[in-house]
């Protein structure tokens, strides 16, 4: 048996009005399968094989910036080439928000957009490891 502890993220879960639209959007747009309350993707897809390894679960204070005071929840999804993404979100009329302030050399690049039905994404691609 085991120890009784957490081994890591088993999902996401967002309510949304229309979830079948907003599943299609983060596939074609952030490209990783989202199904739809208890339908898989069109390709058949239940589960999003993730390659990010380590997760960050972090708990701001309530009165932090760091993301909308209306939201609960930020999703951080961690990208690989981050500038040919925002380049197609851009093409895609998404808008991108970017600071210099949010990156770091020792951490990365960061990333905000929000999808269809507000909720904040944050895109973060790590540095760079040395060789």
């Amino acid at each position: 048996m085991g120890e009784g502890k957490v081994l890591g993220v088993g999902g996401i879960f967002l309510r949304a009005d229309d979830p079948a639209a907003l599943a299609a959007w983060y596939r074609d747009h952030l490209g990783f399968p989202v199904t739809s309350a208890g339908e898989p993707t069109p390709d058949g897809d239940w589960f999003w094989a993730a390659q990010g390894g380590d997760t960050v679960y972090s708990i701001f204070p309530r009165a932090s910036d760091y993301f909308a005071a209306d939201r609960q929840v930020m999703v951080n999804l961690k990208v690989a080439g981050i500038d040919a993404l925002l380049a197609r979100l851009r093409a895609a009329g998404i808008e991108v928000i970017t600071k210099a302030g949010w990156d770091h050399p020792d951490v990365g690049r960061f990333a905000r957009i929000h999808d269809p039905e507000g909720n904040p994404i944050e895109l973060w691609e790590p540095p760079a490891v040395a060789d």
